[in-house]
């Protein structure tokens, strides 16, 4: 069964950058230093922005512009810390200690599973909601020609040893033609692990995959590759006992579309001070927002926040202009489907939840 639910009110969804650097050279990396900076955020920095994000008054909204979403009453504020590789960045436990103390709803660092810093001996589990492991494949075979030779081993590890300190643990899974057919055997290795929770993403043509002499198609899953595996496996992992997330991507004709950048709070902070509220501009110029001085300034026209009033048959209008490839079209030109946000998300919930086995949408990451 599949029933739809609203982007969830009353939350903030701050996904924090505190470096651009990584260790890792993955294939569908979507930094771009030129314009995300190749800078580190220090702790003092880190503390006034997560500061600047942590406000709970109700009525309270994050910018001026006239899209801004306001929360009728006090918001929960999520946090999730990302790089670049955010372990590599010494102030990450100030980070993640900070966060905690301006009581943050949860709190959660994206990893590639080396764990520099020692960061395991640094924390708690009291203090840290998540650590999301990314993963590209149930076997070396399948992850290491897109994450790096070893990866796996040194991922798999990392997921075992935060386990066994009795850290709370989640896989992320890139899907795209380079692994869609391993997908089916991730829920038995995220079983074998000892894993309960599995976000699949769909691949992204940003960053270092943004560049347009690169023929990228051969990557991009169609409607009917989509959905013919990650719903199916979703409900597989569910039966499972394993919690999965997942990209809605495609809307039928009759659906509704409905864009985060309206009716939800959701921003993408990086170290050169954008905030932007579509992770789909981050390529460009277009941030909406931008921290300087220590406050979040609202920037002049034209930005991303001007192209969430447009309305088209595709839905999202950045996937027509940046991602066309997802967009198919009938013999009249008619698109035979619409693109979903890419903030909306269907859930597969294990038995005992609060729905048996529903696909449930839902636009917070984590």
């Amino acid at each position: 069964m599949r029933r739809t639910v609203e982007f969830r009110p009353h939350t903030r969804n701050v996904f924090l950058h505190i470096l651009t650097k990584c260790n890792l050279r993955c294939n569908h990396c979507y930094i771009n230093p030129q314009e995300h900076g190749t800078g580190i955020l220090g702790g003092d920095a880190i503390k006034k922005w997560l500061a600047i994000f942590a406000s709970q008054s109700s009525g309270r909204s994050l910018g001026a512009g006239a899209d801004t979403v306001f929360c009728s009453k006090a918001c929960e504020t999520n946090i999730i810390f990302l790089g670049g590789e955010p372990t590599l960045n010494p102030a990450l436990p100030l980070a993640i200690k900070e966060a905690k103390n301006l009581g943050y709803g949860s709190i959660t660092v994206d990893t590639n599973g080396f764990l520099f810093n020692n960061i395991l001996e640094m924390v708690t589990p009291d203090e840290l909601n998540y650590l999301s492991f990314s993963l590209d494949g149930s076997r070396p075979e399948v992850n290491d020609p897109i994450r790096g030779e070893g990866v796996f081993a040194a991922c798999t590890n990392g997921i075992r040893r935060a386990l066994a300190m009795g850290f709370g643990v989640s896989v992320i899974f890139t899907a795209s033609r380079m692994n869609i057919h391993d997908l089916e055997n991730m829920p038995g290795l995220l079983g074998r692990l000892g894993v309960r929770r599995f976000f699949i993403q769909v691949i992204g043509i940003r960053g270092r995959l943004s560049d347009a002499r690169k023929d990228t198609s051969f990557l991009q899953l169609g409607r009917d590759e989509w959905e013919s595996a990650v719903p199916r496996i979703a409900m597989s992992a569910a039966r499972m006992g394993i919690h999965v997330t997942y990209p809605k991507v495609f809307l039928g004709l009759d659906e509704e579309f409905s864009c985060a950048g309206l009716v939800a709070q959701n921003y993408f902070v990086f170290p050169n001070g954008r905030v932007y509220r579509c992770p789909l501009c981050e390529d460009y110029p277009m941030h909406s927002l931008e921290i300087r001085d220590g406050a979040l300034l609202d920037r002049p026209p034209i930005t991303e926040r001007e192209f969430f009033q447009l309305s088209i048959p595709e839905g999202c209008v950045f996937n027509k202009v940046l991602h066309p490839g997802n967009i198919s079209y009938d013999e009249s030109g008619s698109p035979i489907c619409r693109v979903a946000c890419c903030m909306l998300k269907e859930e597969a919930l294990p038995e005992g939840g609060p729905d048996r086995h529903v696909l449930r949408q839902d636009p917070a990451l984590t």
